[in-house]
């Protein structure tokens, strides 16, 4: 076995001071002594410690992650119900509107006590119309007015434009 190059200048300064090369490795060899079961121990806990720190920390980001992941999904639940709702919705809106136009038509003449078939049959749309407006209203879907209203493109639908005298036209209010 070699000496390493401390032991070798360290034997050279004491060679200087007639000592010999051999007690001298042999007095080094007795210095390192093999480190105690406590400092092992001790090395061993913080190894511990750090891998329980590294634990913790990927544990809260799993529990985070899996909680964000909750919330995504549960808010894609939420806008997937309210798409196929707004869908059912409008086509009820179409089917309020047949029911409001078949009321209007029937003249009101007509409805009398000698035709009770169509006094029945009437009094019957008003009373659907009537339910399936408080239908819409108690799910916050509101009929707008916009007579005389500013032309507002995100809440109305124009399919033409026809002066009126007098009025400026409704994009420009």
């Amino acid at each position: 076995m070699q000496p390493s190059p401390r032991l070798l200048c360290t034997a050279t300064k004491q060679k200087k001071n007639g000592q010999n090369l051999e007690e001298d490795v042999g007095h080094n060899e007795q210095k390192t002594d093999p480190p105690s079961t406590e400092e092992i121990l001790m090395e061993e806990k913080v190894k511990l410690e750090e891998q329980l720190k590294e634990t913790m920390e990927k544990y809260n980001r799993a529990l985070a992650d899996s909680e964000n992941l909750r919330q995504r999904s549960q808010k894609l639940v939420e806008e997937a119900k309210l798409y196929g709702i707004q869908g059912f919705c409008k086509d009820l809106l179409e089917v309020a509107d047949i029911l409001e136009k078949a009321t209007q038509c029937v003249p009101k003449e007509e409805i009398k006590d000698d035709n009770p078939h169509l006094k029945i049959l009437y009094e019957r749309l008003v009373m659907t119309e009537v339910q399936i407006q408080k239908v819409f209203t108690k799910h916050s879907l509101l009929r707008p007015n916009p007579l005389g209203a500013k032309f507002d493109p995100y809440e109305h639908e124009a399919l033409f434009h026809t002066p009126v005298e007098g009025k400026e036209p409704a994009w420009l209010r």
